[in-house]
């Protein structure tokens, strides 16, 4: 299952590009940031940070998994809820049991 398009048409290659600024871009008010790139000094380049179950558990993962229908799904699910448009980042609405489980055998 594909990330959808959104309702201007962007394409998916578009849209997967936002998802990560928007990811990239986050907190750039509260310092810890590379001044050259903007980037969070925490991220690695080619990572982007999500929000994990109750607790809001932080993870880094690779830009590697969004190219994983499971992992694009869950991010379709996280727009339906919470919708990318917002400071907090972008919030999966999965246990992190489940996540860390899905994301350890995408990554194999």
């Amino acid at each position: 299952m594909a990330i959808r398009k959104s309702n201007n048409k962007l394409s998916q290659p578009a849209v997967l590009k936002q998802i990560v600024k928007r990811c990239s871009s986050l907190g750039k008010k509260q310092g810890g940031y590379d001044d050259q790139e903007g980037l969070p000094l925490d991220v690695p380049k080619g990572h982007f940070a999500v929000y994990v179950g109750e607790n809001r558990s932080r993870f880094i993962v690779p830009i590697s998994l969004l190219a994983h229908p499971e992992f694009q799904t869950l991010l379709q699910r996280a727009e339906e809820e919470f919708g990318f448009d917002h400071d907090m980042g972008i919030t999966i609405p999965c246990e992190e049991v489940a996540f860390r489980s899905l994301t350890s055998m995408l990554l194999r």
